[in-house]
């Protein structure tokens, strides 16, 4: 396999200083219009927007227990989606926002997937002030509370996240030894070949991990290898017409650096748009459309869904070239009970040309089950 090339350090500055330029849409999506925005700001957009009509945060990571390296993998996401029918209500109990959360605990060593899901209305007022709330989500910071789960920032500045489930319990606390890493230009990250389809796109990727996972019928601490990968996005219109689906990597490389790479499927399988970044070190380098291909090697079929999975690809980008590898292919996530999708997030080897262990994270696919509908 021919080497990649090297890094553009032109072209890293470039993404590194972005363009200063936001770009919005009506609540349709039916056109997209440059505004003049900020840069993103932090703490500030840590927080959430609910001005737009989706918001995620996704933590993503593996779990080093005893002797077994990455023995578990596990995923917290918590979802704002806009209720536009409401908006205009001052009610305390109307539901201006829906929130969802999703939690998931791969066991590597008994190749077994367990996930549990919530779901609340949120008025859209201040946390604490309604008493009516189930759930709400800070605008100054990172806070996002719905019922028993939360993941909210500690005075110490670290982040805690908060699962209680019948089958598995995450109390973690992540400490983020590496700066925002800000996707597509500035935190813009393009979606589809519309102005319109992006999304406001950060990561903090190679977090450190501390504190406990319930599993086994035991508590486990976490040994200090463990990381994990946030991800927050919020937006208006992110798919484009025909889009079905997407596949994603977060991978925190053993060397420190981070690897990002997506695309959106239409319903062929053909991508309708890529991309991502590669950081090492203190260059950051974005890629263009084309630079992220996604070859699929090996498949698994879903035995609840009937869904059929690439749970190998060959993922080419101007870092290299790797071959992401499931650790183990059952780790579909069924969350028809909440957002209503059937989808495959699961922790996820990554490997470069020449064969070598390069990182590890998370490979998440959509809409294979069905067209993801946001």
């Amino acid at each position: 396999m021919r080497p990649a090339p090297p890094l553009s350090r032109r072209r890293a500055l470039q993404a590194a200083v972005g363009l200063g330029v936001g770009l919005g849409v009506g609540l349709n999506g039916e056109r997209a219009r440059a505004t003049p925005a900020p840069r993103l700001q932090f703490p500030r957009d840590f927080g959430a927007h609910p001005d737009f009509q989706t918001e995620w945060w996704y933590l993503t990571g593996f779990a080093d227990v005893g002797k077994e390296a990455a023995a578990l993998g596990f995923q917290i996401t918590f979802f704002r989606s806009k209720v536009v029918s409401t908006q205009g209500l001052d009610a305390a109990l109307a539901a201006k926002h829906l929130l969802f959360a999703h939690a998931a605990l791969s066991d590597v060593k008994a190749q077994s997937h367990l996930s549990d899901q919530r779901i609340a209305r949120w008025s859209g007022r201040a946390p604490g002030s309604n008493s009516a709330d189930l759930a709400w989500a800070r605008q100054d910071d990172t806070g996002v509370l719905l019922r028993d789960w939360s993941l909210q920032r500690q005075p110490d500045g670290r982040l805690r996240a908060l699962v209680q489930s019948e089958g598995f319990a995450l109390d973690l606390v992540f400490d983020a030894p590496q700066p925002v890493l800000l996707q597509g230009r500035g935190g813009i990250s393009a979606k589809g070949p519309s102005a319109a389809q992006f999304s406001y796109y950060y990561s903090l990727p190679q977090l450190q991990v501390q504190g406990s996972i319930r599993a086994r019928g035991q508590r486990l601490a976490l040994a200090a290898g463990s990381r994990a990968w946030l991800d927050h996005e919020w937006s208006d219109a992110l798919l484009a017409p025909g889009a079905v689906g997407w596949d994603w990597i977060g991978i925190n490389m053993r060397d420190g650096g981070a690897l990002t790479a997506f695309q959106v499927r239409d319903g062929q399988g053909r991508a309708l748009w890529d991309g991502g970044s590669y950081r090492a070190g203190s260059t950051l380098y974005t890629f263009a459309r084309g630079e992220a291909v996604f070859e699929a090697q090996q498949f698994w079929r879903s035995p609840r869904s009937q869904a059929r999975y690439p749970v190998q690809w060959l993922v080419r980008t101007p870092a290299d070239f790797y071959t992401v590898k499931a650790v183990f292919s059952a780790q579909e996530l069924d969350s028809r009970a909440s957002t209503g999708a059937l989808y495959w997030e699961g922790l996820c080897e990554v490997f470069d040309s020449q064969g070598r262990l390069a990182g590890r994270g998370y490979l998440e696919m959509t809409g294979y089950a069905a067209p993801l509908q946001l």
